[in-house]
């Protein structure tokens, strides 16, 4: 075999395993569709490719044959000189290909474009800490258009069953990634989408809803935060919490100017609500008497209804670890299950003013349309005998209607 660009007629294949180990004459050894085995004077060996790219002869690398096999080296050129015949450009696609983000820089670059839609610090901290435990690890120096649903799987499967919720965000979470590198025209599929038939499918009857106590508890579980030794503030916080039958993190950040004490209505801000609007709480006697005694712990240049001894807003765990050390087998959220129990089993109040009272969608679009307002003056009866209720020993207490 000659160490010389061949001539004559051109054929495929010319090459051999056998042929190109053995080569040693500096030169090109021409294999077919403009690829070539170059040695140099060195004795060093790569692959080239001779190619028209619109109108103009180029040389492309292939790689070194230590690196790149004589099969590979066949594939990448018939590859390359059918993205020429269509009118592309390989080099260019070459270059583009090398722009490409790994899995974790497209994390990194998607976390920060979505800087102003978190709904709060600590969501935007805990989708940023799953992807970094979970994902990046095993995926991570991938770039974004080679991850398959293969890699998908192994990040799932580990933590599929065991921690089903986290799970499922954890693929959701890759999902968002993988859309914006479609996006950016990075890829064009999301396989995230298509694990899901290759999961196997979650035991519903051993997912652990949040702790909540029967409605029949919840005077003595008042009774005993209103007895402790705990820091006012907080006692009160959860207190209100349960009068007003609203989450956490909406209770924790109230703000005196939220709060209309004529009308005896407190305006959750729609940035502080899960939905993303505005909710209207009405306040009953109850809900305003703790709203009074709060008054006191008022801190100069401080909005804050219920502020921590810093004057800043309490902590997440604090209301969970007051209930936790009172014995109170429940979680602070769980008392809005005992809000939606007490109403559907005891009182005759609509389910619609219920939803609306716990600030969730209505989720059947017709009968959504109906209710253009926010049934606040029905509200403001129901959650007027929920205080009623919570306020009295169970012994005390009557089923109440709406009738």
């Amino acid at each position: 075999m000659s160490g010389t660009k061949p001539t004559g007629r051109h054929q495929d294949n010319r090459l051999t395993a056998a042929a190109v180990r053995a080569a040693k004459e500096p030169g090109l050894y021409g294999d077919g569709h403009g690829l070539y085995l170059k040695v140099d004077a060195s004795g060093a060996k790569r692959w080239i490719q001779r190619i028209v790219i619109h109108g103009k002869r180029r040389d492309l690398g292939l790689g070194s044959v230590a690196l790149v096999g004589l099969k590979e080296a066949r594939e990448k050129a018939l590859e390359q000189r059918k993205l020429a015949r269509a009118g592309d450009d390989p080099l260019a696609a070459k270059r583009r290909s090398q722009t490409i983000p790994t899995f974790e820089n497209a994390v990194s670059i998607v976390h920060g474009n979505r800087e102003t839609t978190w709904r709060n610090e600590k969501h935007q901290k805990q989708w940023l800490a799953t992807l970094e435990k979970y994902a990046i690890p095993i995926i991570g120096n991938k770039r974004v258009d080679k991850i398959d649903s293969g890699d998908i799987l192994n990040v799932l499967d580990p933590i599929w069953l065991s921690t089903p919720e986290t799970a499922s965000r954890v693929k959701q979470r890759i999902g968002t990634v993988l859309k914006w590198a479609i996006a950016r025209g990075y890829r064009t599929d999301d396989p995230s989408v298509a694990v899901q038939q290759a999961l196997p499918k979650h035991d519903r009857s051993k997912v652990k809803h949040m702790q909540a106590l029967p409605y029949r508890e919840v005077y003595s579980a008042i009774q005993k935060i209103s007895e402790s030794c705990a820091f006012d503030a907080t006692k009160l916080a959860f207190e209100f919490l349960v009068h007003t039958a609203c989450r956490s993190g909406e209770v924790r950040g109230a703000l005196w100017s939220e709060i209309n004490l004529d009308d005896r209505v407190w305006v959750v801000p729609a940035e502080r609500m899960k939905m993303k609007r505005d909710h209207r709480v009405p306040l009953t006697p109850q809900s305003l008497a703790i709203l009074e005694r709060a008054k006191a712990l008022k801190q100069d240049d401080c909005d804050l209804v219920f502020p921590s001894l810093r004057g800043k807003v309490l902590s997440d765990m604090t209301l969970s670890k007051l209930v936790r050390e009172q014995g109170i087998d429940a979680v602070p959220h769980g008392f809005r299950s005992s809000f939606r129990d007490w109403a559907g089993e005891m009182t005759n109040h609509p389910h619609q003013v219920v939803e609306f009272a716990l600030a969730h969608t209505i989720r059947n679009k017709v009968e959504a349309a109906y209710h253009r307002s926010d049934l606040l003056d029905k509200r403001k009866i129901l959650m007027s005998d929920w205080s009623d209720y919570v306020s009295k020993a169970p012994s005390k207490n009557v089923d109440v209607s709406d009738d």
